[in-house]
């Protein structure tokens, strides 16, 4: 018989597999990051620093006050233990999954689905991708702004430039990765064979199904329980790909089937995922982090309509630009549009709103968490806005604070 998980079991497995639930470390280090991501699997990468770059974000939400430096170190550091590619969106992974995807850089290559573009481009500028090539090899390491090569960006693409594109292209078909990232978050590009360790570069390439198979294990530990369309979206695998895998894993037992009450799709249960009979947590959500980026995922595990709204016109708004959802134990109890006023040294709250599991421990907690936030940011302190039906209660509660920190109380 099929088991039946009710819609808490099925929340707390995803939260446990998620790293919630547990502990924080009383000082987190590089082997907390590095557990961390290799028990999601993957973290999303995006530039948008208006609080902090997304993906410093998940480790914060589960470790804490985390030294950043020490992710940059493994992600773009001397000895790397961190790979870059295009494995969600842009995105970090553990060293071992860069193979898993070389599936894809041929895709790049050869121009399939999504990829067309890359392949246009690399047919009719054959002669200047191997310009570009020949530079970085002799050369080094080199961002696209230091390419002296091609025309200026005038539209498409970003408005990249010729360098750009070339240098892009590369990359997402693997001749090119990254080797470091600089100033405002430029990513400088090297030969691979410079950059990952031996065993890695040198590892055979698994077939097309072989990767996508191990690549929906990764994804089914990382969620604990999953549809079929949860999983082929953790590392946007294709329909047919997902499909077949999720089948011949099914075969050997790595995924057993089950019925979760509410949910119209049938779901699969990853065997050795912990199943709580609580989480106790208290965390601030990037809009990228792996626990909510498949909007449809998120509103059947909490209910909640969580939707990015960065791109929205501002007078159509809901919540704000960069809004950051608030879990709280096993709910999304609040949502919060930050920003880090790095000049003032305050961070901006400035909207909050309550869902509906909010109770009168949301403010508290969610009080105390903007604080670890701000003192992790390097900031002085945290300012509430009175905008949003929870901006009074919120503001209240970090205003008594801020009076107590001053009074020594």
């Amino acid at each position: 018989m099929v088991e039946t998980l009710s819609a808490p079991e099925a929340r707390r497995i995803a939260l446990a597999a998620q790293g919630f639930g547990r502990p924080r470390p009383a000082q987190p280090g590089k082997r907390h990051l590095l557990s961390t991501i290799q028990a999601l699997g993957v973290v999303q990468i995006d530039s948008v620093n208006v609080v902090s770059r997304s993906h410093y974000l998940p480790f914060f939400s589960r470790l804490g006050a985390y030294d950043r430096a020490l992710l940059e170190d493994l992600a773009w550091g001397r000895k790397p233990a961190l790979a870059e590619y295009w494995a969600h969106e842009a995105s970090l992974t553990p060293l071992a999954t860069h193979p898993l995807l070389r599936w894809r850089m041929q895709d790049a290559r050869d121009g399939v689905g999504v990829w067309k573009n890359v392949a246009k481009f690399l047919h009719t500028h054959a002669d200047f991708i191997d310009q570009a090539l020949e530079t970085v090899d002799q050369r080094g390491p080199l961002a696209a702004s230091e390419l002296a090569l091609g025309a200026k960006g005038a539209g498409g693409w970003w408005g990249w430039s010729e360098g750009k594109r070339a240098m892009e292209c590369l990359f997402w078909t693997g001749r090119l990765t990254t080797a470091t990232r600089r100033g405002a978050f430029e990513r400088v590009y090297d030969l691979p064979e410079r950059v990952l360790p031996k065993a890695i570069h040198d590892a055979p390439t698994p077939d097309r199904v072989a990767a996508c198979r191990a690549l929906l294990r990764i994804a089914a530990q990382a969620m604990g329980v999953a549809t079929e369309r949860d999983l082929r979206d953790y590392f946007r695998l294709g329909v047919n790909d997902a499909r077949d895998g999720v089948a011949a894993l099914v075969a050997e037992g790595a995924l057993v089937p089950v019925k979760v009450a509410g949910w119209d799709q049938p779901a699969y249960l990853w065997p050795e995922a912990r199943r709580p009979r609580a989480i106790k947590a208290a965390a601030l959500l990037s809009p990228f982090d792996n626990l909510i980026w498949f909007r449809e995922r998120a509103e059947r595990l909490f209910d909640v309509r969580v939707r990015l709204e960065i791109y929205t016109p501002a007078h159509k708004r809901t919540h704000g630009y960069y809004v950051l959802p608030f879990l709280q134990n096993e709910a999304i109890t609040a949502r919060v549009d930050l920003k880090a006023d790095r000049k003032a040294g305050r961070l901006l709250v400035l909207a909050a709103h309550a869902e509906s599991r909010a109770d009168a421990e949301t403010p508290l907690a969610l009080a105390g968490e903007l604080a670890l936030m701000a003192r992790w940011l390097g900031l002085q302190g945290v300012e509430v806005r009175p905008v949003g039906d929870l901006a009074p209660a919120l503001g209240s509660v970090v205003e008594s604070r801020a009076k107590g920190a001053s009074t020594g109380l």
